[in-house]
């Protein structure tokens, strides 16, 4: 009989390897890989015992009503959840520290018990006086949240079989212990046990659990990636310690969207909803100047308007910087190269620098063109038209890509007074609400018609 393979598992990435090591190559920690005992039963093994109940199949026409919903009452909240929060599903929340999740859950738990939800709010972090303060600050002293601070998983789970509750808050799940594996709380093994039971709990009682995460320096939730396949909802709470905005994004949703966000204000109060976030994200723009540019995004499904701002300087040093706050550094790379190739407007021994306004970070392709304009801004000393949007995608070759939403975003535009958008030919949209649409079919005649470069 063939001995089984003992492996061993990084506590701070979860890559396995055959031997131990002092060094992960995974993520170049030192001294986490631990020992794993193998399964008893692997592959290939007949199970022992009595058989197993017949499943019951069904085709793909078969008709099943949609999951219920509960909404909170909080817009912002509700929307990123895709509507509401569906019982039996588990929800993974993470976010830097201090950034305000435990303050957004606990609003969110106040507003589910007072619709009829029976709410634990289950703390391992903080004592139970620390959450009660942190109520009182936010004036949620009278609501019907049952609250708990403990980090035994078995005793958790055995007050949750007994109590039934239809919402449960986790805070958080790397402080969990599972009494049954044999490593300190927070590592891999113990993370994925934990949110394995709770998921279990959830599934099997009809109770919606939300659990938060810690993140790792590089922003992933902390402990192996298993646990967002585990559970059927991932949201990250993000935002910058010198801005009061918070956004709450979906990275995965089974019930609804991926990528939509909620954005909220941390005010004295707690956290305020923003439902106009176009508006918000402009208040502080000013008289037009060199190097700002708006863009017409999309995040989710709504429309979002916010300030790229670039500052071009010659270089005291040999190596030019290239900075970029809540952007892809690697795009801002490719812009610049395509806007030297293609274009002929150098950036050698120019420093760059690529700030959106605000703290929202922006994905979207669509930004190329606002990127480009704004660099082009701040280069040429020329600013573009206070009422003027921008958007498109720019391909290596200099070409504009037309792209998705573009009557959205033009509404979004208009309900905030411009009167004019750049935007990429071809986008079957020639003008919409007697806004102006100057559509490029590629960078160059941007250069040349805007800004008279080249």
């Amino acid at each position: 009989m063939a001995k089984p393979q003992i492996s061993y598992t990084c506590q701070s990435c979860g890559a396995q390897f055959p031997k131990w090591a002092g060094q992960c190559e995974g993520c170049g920690e030192w001294n986490t890989l631990v020992e794993e005992a193998p399964l008893s039963a692997g592959p290939g093994k007949a199970l022992k015992g009595p058989k197993g109940r017949k499943l019951i199949l069904t085709d793909l026409s078969a008709k099943e009503a949609p999951p219920p919903r509960h909404p909170s009452g909080m817009e912002e909240l509700d929307r990123v959840l895709g509507g509401g929060l569906v019982p039996a599903s588990a929800i993974l929340v993470g976010g830097d520290p201090g950034i305000g999740k435990s303050t957004l859950l606990l609003q969110a738990a106040a507003r589910f018990a007072s619709t009829g939800l029976r709410t634990f709010y289950i703390s391992g972090e903080e004592a139970s006086a620390q959450v009660r303060l942190r109520a009182a600050r936010l004036g949620l002293t009278d609501a019907p949240v049952q609250l708990a601070t403990e980090t035994s998983l078995r005793d958790i789970m055995t007050t949750l079989d007994a109590e039934r509750p239809d919402l449960v808050i986790i805070d958080s799940v790397q402080t969990m212990w599972s009494d049954n594996v044999d490593s300190a709380p927070g590592s891999v093994s113990q993370v994925r046990a934990t949110a394995q039971e709770l998921t279990t709990f959830a599934k099997r009682r009809g109770a919606a659990v939300i659990l938060v995460g810690h993140v790792t320096k590089e922003g992933q939730i902390a402990g192996p990636r298993v646990v967002e396949h585990m559970v059927d909802t991932v949201l990250y709470f993000e935002g910058e310690r010198g801005h009061q905005f918070r956004i709450l994004r979906s990275v995965k949703n089974r019930f609804g969207p991926a990528d939509e966000i909620g954005v909220f204000e941390m005010t004295g109060g707690g956290l305020a909803e923003v439902t106009n976030p176009s508006a918000l994200f402009l208040s502080e723009r000013g008289t037009p100047a060199p190097g700002s540019v708006v863009f017409a995004g999309i995040e989710g499904t709504r429309p979002v308007l916010v300030e790229f701002q670039a500052l071009v300087a010659p270089t005291p040093h040999s190596q030019p910087r290239r900075t970029v706050v809540g952007w892809d550094g690697g795009r801002l790379a490719m812009i610049l190269a395509v806007l030297e190739s293609r274009c002929g407007i150098p950036f050698a021994g120019l420093d760059v620098y690529l700030n959106v306004a605000g703290g929202l970070k922006v994905g979207e392709p669509a930004a190329d063109l606002a990127v480009a304009c704004a660099l082009l801004s701040a280069r040429e000393d020329t600013a573009l038209p206070a009422e003027c949007v921008v958007f498109g995608e720019i391909s290596l070759s200099g070409a504009l890509r037309p792209v998705g939403q573009t009557e959205n975003r033009l509404k979004e535009a208009t309900k905030l007074g411009f009167s004019s958008a750049i935007a990429p030919a071809g986008g079957k949209i020639s003008g919409f609400g007697g806004m102006s649409l100057r559509e490029m079919p590629d960078l160059t005649a941007v250069v040349g018609e805007v800004f008279g470069a080249g």
